[in-house]
């Protein structure tokens, strides 16, 4: 919408008498000079001239009846839709409540039966905390693997690589098989958000290993026979 003109403000004020034939003649030139020139004071004339021709069919005798009075009952009937609403919404709530309450319960239960049920998975197995020594001197990578029924959960930490970098992470199992657990894009200032997992059991797990860009690096997890693995491993990388 175009501003308001300062010189239509004035002109406005007689837009109501105008459109009533209220100007007297010289006046009425005037405005009707300034309304060929400015569409908008010359669209609300319009407007106001619209609402004078209504003014006749407008019966006073009706303004002479007094207001109609609301019924009796209204504000009962008011108050009772209110607390049906009330009551409605409080019922909504409780069966919304009770199915999320009935859903976390299914869900507690599927957890307990799958670990129960499910083989490997010792969770009486304590988490190990792994570091990496055979890296460069500007790189530093660690991890903390913890065991869970569906495999081990893997907390990665890389500082040092390049940003961007795609990092391949996985578990050797006992007889050198490679499990993945995934892969992250290393970034700066937040390489300790990576958590992956891999669908092998903590104690059967020999060694980490990362794959950060075409460098791979291998930890031994404690556990027998691993440090044969990661010489295997080792000699393999390079």
């Amino acid at each position: 919408m175009k501003a308001e003109r300062p010189e239509c403000r004035d002109w406005r004020l007689s837009l109501g008498a105008y459109a009533l034939g209220r100007l007297d003649a010289d006046q009425r030139a005037a405005l009707e000079a300034h309304l060929d020139g400015c569409p908008q004071c010359r669209a609300e004339a319009e407007s106001l001239d619209t609402v004078a021709q209504l003014l006749p069919l407008a019966d006073p005798a009706r303004f002479d009846h007094p207001a109609p009075k609301p019924a009796a009952d209204l504000g009962e009937r008011i108050a009772a839709t209110i607390g049906a609403e009330r009551r409605a919404g409080k019922r909504r709530r409780q069966r919304r409540r009770f199915a999320f309450g009935f859903a976390t319960a299914a869900a507690t239960a599927a957890a307990v039966l799958a670990i129960v049920l499910l083989p490997g998975g010792d969770q009486g197995e304590p988490a190990q905390h792994i570091s990496f020594h055979s890296t460069p001197a500007d790189i530093h990578i660690w991890a903390t693997l913890e065991p869970h029924a569906y495999g081990t959960e893997i907390h990665m930490y890389v500082k040092g690589v390049r940003s961007g970098t795609l990092c391949q992470v996985f578990l050797r199992g006992p007889h050198g098989e490679r499990v993945s657990a995934g892969t992250f894009r290393y970034r700066w200032g937040d390489d300790s958000d990576a958590v992956l997992s891999a669908a092998l059991d903590l104690s059967r797990t020999r060694a980490l290993g990362v794959r950060a860009g075409n460098r791979t690096f291998i930890a031994p997890v404690d556990s027998k026979g691993a440090t044969a693995l990661v010489k295997e491993e080792q000699e393999e990388a390079t």
